[in-house]
Formats: structure tokens, C-alpha cells, sequence
């Protein structure tokens, strides 16, 4: 997926756990793992407004586009 989640790298800064993070956003911890590994195929503003808020960053920071590498047919 060229949408690169970084949430570990804002909880590394901010010294949290996954367990902390997500009782704080008030999701569960299972649904946070999604997210973070980079395997939900959305994520609601709401939620997204929430971690940024409790992690004091911006969604740029959580977010990131990598281009897709061309494979060689």
C-alpha cells in the first residue's frame, strides 16, 4: 500500500505504549494494531483527530505517501 503508517515512531517519541495510546483515543488495542501495521484500509477523521491529539502531532506526522515500485512485466 503506498500509505505508510508511522504511529510506532510517534509513540517511540512521546515514550507510550500501544495499551496507553488506545485507551487514551478510546479504541480498543486490537483496532490500533490494524492501524499501525499498516493493514486498515481506512481510518475515520474522528480517530485520526483523537491520536493526533493525544500524541500532540500532525496527521502528516502519522501519515506518509510512498510510491508504489513499478514491476517489470
Amino acid at each position: 500500500m503506498p500509505i505508510a503508517v508511522d504511529i510506532d515512531v510517534m509513540l517511540a517519541r512521546r515514550k507510550m505504549s500501544v495499551g496507553e495510546l488506545a485507551d487514551r483515543v478510546g479504541i480498543t488495542p486490537a483496532n490500533l494494531a490494524v492501524l499501525k501495521n499498516g493493514r486498515a484500509k481506512a481510518v475515520r477523521f474522528a480517530t485520526l483527530a483523537a491520536i493526533c491529539d493525544v500524541l500532540d502531532c500532525q496527521p502528516g506526522d502519522l501519515l506518509r505517501w510512498e510510491p508504489e515500485e513499478a514491476t517489470d512485466d
